[in-house]
């Protein structure tokens, strides 16, 4: 009877991982009562999940120091947000979904993310709409952050804060979800959809347009006198614009919605993912984070005026990370050289964990041992996993040369 309850609670715990998948496990979750900007408690307070949809509460306020706001007279508020993302998110196969003003995605910290735009247009004509970068950056913190009117705390563009954007050595976090229910990643992926190739930093396939006046749209219409925009000048430069950039395909390596379907450290398999773009010196690149529409459809509750307050109507799970004593702690591990070429060394402080190297199928390729080199010479060149196997929730992409 013992041996059979055993079983059962193994079953159960088993079905309980398989489905605490990245959306459901990317939060940094805020479980000792820690508070930020205001005093207010910060990150993600709870994440419940259900078989087809993951609900963040988060206040929309971050777990380091924000501010100030140069000429921005607002002041970060809790938000009391309930995000609600799903868990099967779907390619929009019909005209696509515009990132409205406000809120389009949601940081892991609990964080909002909005478009390129400020909300306001020249001249009051919602034709050439302002891009936030140019007419507010002056106003972003050091984390490129600002409150909106209602106490909001959002970015416009990568949030540099929330990942190193500097490290170039290997592919960047998850760092958020779209409200389509796709993953934004920082700046850095594998160089080829398919995982191969090293680490590239994402380029973005939008420029600027090679224009001396602002007398036409990107789609090439031209406009009457009273709708066109003001000269290119000193005031006004290219760029001031959203209608100043478009669209080129193949220019990068991302499309129209600043993303592509690629292999991801969290989804080997696959899936469509963003990535925030900016330039070799770390500058925020057009479309920064999401381009005008969605790759895929938005389900209602996050977007428009009072969004975000979701409430669970169905059977909800909340998700409890593992304790830090069964839970190995990232700024234990490392992992180099990274590509590889020969011998891999996986190291952990203070602990010898064994440990699993999978393919882009999830076949068990190599086993090995944290802290000795593990000779890969024989791997096929490509991206590889690697998979603690004594019950550490760890995984993490590395490149074979």
């Amino acid at each position: 009877m013992k041996a059979n309850l055993l079983l059962i609670q193994v079953l159960l715990l088993c079905a309980s991982l398989k489905s605490q998948t990245p959306e459901v496990t990317s939060w940094l979750i805020n479980g000792t009562g820690d508070t930020g900007y205001g005093g207010i408690l910060s990150n993600v307070q709870q994440v419940q999940y259900s078989d087809q949809n993951v609900y963040v509460s988060c206040t929309c306020i971050p777990g380091y120091d924000i501010g100030p706001w140069a000429g921005n007279p607002n002041t970060p508020a809790n938000q009391n947000f309930v995000f609600k993302i799903t868990r099967n998110p779907q390619p929009n196969t019909g005209t696509p979904v515009n990132t409205g003003l406000g809120h389009i995605g949601v940081w892991k910290n609990g964080v909002s993310l909005f478009n390129a735009k400020d909300a306001m247009s020249y001249q009051n004509n919602n034709i050439w709409f302002r891009d936030a970068l140019f007419f507010e950056g002056s106003s972003f913190d050091d984390c490129l952050g600002h409150p909106a009117p209602n106490g909001e705390y959002h970015h416009h563009v990568n949030p540099t804060c929330l990942y190193d954007d500097s490290d170039a050595s290997q592919h960047s976090p998850t760092i958020g979800y779209a409200f389509d229910g796709y993953p934004i990643y920082g700046a850095y992926g594998f160089a080829n959809a398919d995982g191969t190739g090293g680490i590239k930093r994402m380029t973005p396939s939008w420029q600027r347009r090679s224009i001396s006046d602002r007398t036409s749209l990107p789609n090439g219409i031209v406009l009457p006198a009273n709708q066109q925009g003001p000269a290119i000048n000193a005031q006004y430069p290219l760029g001031a614009f959203i209608e100043d950039n478009e669209y080129v395909p193949g220019l990068g390596n991302l499309d129209e919605h600043n993303g592509r379907f690629c292999v991801t450290p969290d989804y080997p398999q696959g899936i469509y993912a963003y990535f925030v773009t900016i330039d070799e010196v770390g500058e925020p690149l057009f479309p920064y984070i999401i381009g005008p529409s969605y790759y895929g459809t938005v389900p209602p509750g996050n977007t428009g005026p009072q969004s975000g307050h979701n409430v669970p109507s169905e059977a909800v799970t909340t998700y409890i990370p593992l304790s830090p004593s069964t839970e190995l702690v990232q700024p234990e591990f490392r992992l180099f050289p990274n590509p590889v070429a020969d011998q891999l060394v996986v190291e952990v402080a203070g602990a010898n964990l064994p440990f699993e190297i999978l393919d882009n199928l999830g076949r068990k390729m190599i086993s090995g041992n944290s802290n000795e080199a593990v000779d890969v010479t024989l791997l096929p060149s490509g991206a590889y996993y690697l998979r603690f196997t004594n019950g550490v929730r760890l995984s993490v992409a590395f490149v074979k040369s």
